[in-house]
Order: C-alpha cells, then sequence, then structure tokens
C-alpha cells in the first residue's frame, strides 16, 4: 500500500458556471437498457449494459442506434463501466459487488474483433462496490468504488496485471464527495455522493468522476490520476437522469453522459474540457477527516449520523432492486 494517501473533499463550482447539457439523441434500442459505461473514438462510441451474461460492447451511430455488437461469451460477474485505450481495446470493469461477497472483481481487455482477455484483481483490504474506471495515459487503470457516505476510494495494480491473475490492487487514494442539490437519481439525494462512473480525455489531461447527478472534472496536465485527484474540481450538473451512470468525452472535449433505461437520452456539454482551466493544476483541494463539511455555495453537507440513516435505507432498497441480475 502506498505511503501519504490522499483524502480529498470535491468543491463544487456554481452551476451557473457551466453549461446545461443537451439531449444529443435518446437510446431506444432494447437490448441496451441498463447504460452503465460509454466510450467515444470520435466516430461512433461504444456502450456496455450493467451486468450481463456475457460480453457486449454496442456501438452506437450519432442517432443513439446499435450499428453492431462486439460480442464474446465470456460470463462476467457485474460489468460496470467501459473504457478505451490508446490502442482501441475496450477495457470492461467487471467490478460490481453489491452484496461485498467476491473474492476477486476483474477487467475484460477485448478487441474491436472480440478477443477478450480475462485479469483478476484483488483488494487489499476486503470487498469494495465499485462502478468507476479510469486508464491512465499508460494504459494503467485505476478503480474508484461506490462508498454509501462518499468517501470513494481509489485503487490501482500493485504490478503488471497478470492473466488470469489474481494481481493485488493497492490504495492510492480516497476522494471525498459532498452533497448537492442537483435533482434527479434513483435513491434521491443521497445519490449525488455516490460515485457510478468515470472518464479522461484522450490525451488525459482533463479526468471526470460522476455520480448519479453531477460530474467533476480535474486537472491532469502530465496525466497522473493521483496528482490530478488531489486538485480541485470542477463541478458539471447531470440533472435528472433516472439512473446516470455512463461518462465519457469527445476527442474534442465535450462532455458526455447516460442513464440506465431504454428511452433515456445521451446528452452533451459542450466543451466542458475547457472548463479545467491550467491554473487548476496548481490549486490543492483542501483536506478533510469527516463526513461532514462546511457548507458552500453548491455543496449540502451530509452529517455523519444523517447519512448513515439514509445510506441503509436508500441503500438497502437500491441494492435488493438490483439483486435480480446479480449471481451469488
Amino acid at each position: 500500500m502506498c505511503a501519504g494517501l490522499l483524502l480529498l473533499t470535491a468543491v463544487p463550482a456554481l452551476a451557473a458556471d457551466v453549461p446545461a447539457p443537451e439531449t444529443v439523441c435518446t437510446v431506444k434500442d432494447s437490448r441496451l437498457n441498463e447504460l452503465s459505461g460509454l466510450v467515444s473514438d470520435g466516430k461512433q462510441w461504444y456502450a456496455i449494459n450493467d451486468g450481463g451474461t456475457k460480453i457486449q460492447v454496442f456501438v452506437l451511430g450519432r442517432d443513439c442506434a446499435v450499428k453492431k455488437v462486439i460480442s464474446n461469451p465470456t460470463d462476467p460477474f457485474d460489468v460496470e463501466d467501459l473504457a478505451r485505450a490508446s490502442d482501441g481495446t475496450l477495457w470492461l470493469s467487471d467490478t460490481g459487488d453489491n452484496k461485498k461477497a467476491r473474492e476477486t472483481v476483474a477487467l475484460h481487455a477485448v478487441t474491436p474483433a472480440g478477443k477478450s482477455t480475462l485479469y483478476r484483481l484483488s483488494y487489499p483490504d476486503g470487498q469494495h462496490d465499485t462502478e468507476a474506471l479510469l486508464l491512465d495515459k499508460k494504459g494503467v487503470p485505476y478503480l474508484i468504488t461506490k462508498d454509501i457516505l462518499g468517501e470513494a476510494k481509489i485503487y490501482r495494480p500493485s504490478g503488471e496485471l497478470q492473466s488470469p491473475g489474481p494481481t493485488p490492487l493497492e490504495k492510492v487514494g480516497s476522494l471525498k464527495i459532498q452533497a448537492t442539490d442537483t435533482p434527479g437519481s434513483p435513491v434521491g439525494s443521497f445519490g449525488s455522493v455516490l460515485v457510478t462512473g468515470a472518464a479522461s480525455t484522450v490525451d488525459g489531461t482533463v479526468i471526470a468522476v460522476r455520480t448519479y447527478t453531477d460530474a467533476y472534472l480535474y486537472s491532469a496536465p502530465d496525466g497522473d490520476v493521483v496528482a490530478a485527484l488531489k486538485r480541485q474540481p470542477v463541478r458539471v450538473p447531470l440533472p435528472n437522469e433516472k439512473q446516470g451512470e455512463a461518462i465519457a468525452f469527445e476527442p474534442d472535449g465535450t462532455l458526455l453522459s447516460g442513464s440506465e433505461g431504454v428511452g433515456e437520452p445521451i446528452r452533451a456539454v459542450a466543451g466542458a474540457a475547457g472548463l479545467v482551466t491550467p491554473s487548476s493544476a496548481s490549486s490543492p483541494a483542501g483536506e478533510s477527516s469527516s463526513a461532514s463539511g462546511s457548507p458552500d455555495s453548491s455543496g449540502v453537507p451530509v452529517g455523519p449520523a444523517i447519512a448513515i440513516a439514509v445510506a441503509v435505507a436508500a441503500g438497502g432498497v437500491f441494492g435488493v432492486s438490483k439483486l435480480r441480475r446479480r449471481r451469488s
């Protein structure tokens, strides 16, 4: 485990500082009913469902229509996010674990032709439910957990990935997110602290981490993920997404977001990457040692007792609703 782990509080920018997302198209294909991960190569989009009994990556046109499906018979446990390497390899984050019962989690590296390679991973400190995957400029994967009090943990492999593994993970930091009043999410305002996805720009200089309701953009001028997540983020509200989990960047810096559910839109925030100014690269976020924080103009602090009560109630209900597609 790395020394000097970082504990951060995401301090959002005012909603008025960023443009509102605009609908690009609507996902109408019933095969893509649980959109959880999204990436763009500049010409088309690649999308995955939450869960599934085989590997499927849906290739979408800019009208949200499915053009083809990249598939492999490998049966994952619970796929949650998607990233794309510089060589075109699609990385599926098979890291969901609502019951906190998995001995290992996994990544699936899938070629455009559908060949899949399995890499199992093991946490150093017990089970975690994880829905966010990042690849740095060197192709090193980072996992960001979905924690009920908004203190997401950050992990990366402690060495070179081994197939099938497992390769041990090391904890390299924690990212603490305060609640906001952005409407949406399947669990009310509690959803604004739950990390559901992540993405980076093609050149790796801007990183996005999303919750059900908001995206946080971090400057990464040298592509260093850990250093980036120490910095002050810019908050981009993503209001009224039914179950917002997908996040991606277009090559031009446009931020894309999407929600589970047939009939839900893919939306875009044009020029989002440009909202992260070079000066933010030297502006570290403040440290915090508790789940509550000082109120600010756009964040609503969540007290420990209230947060725990809401977490138990909302998390329990939401977890049960998703168990229908989980295997023990």
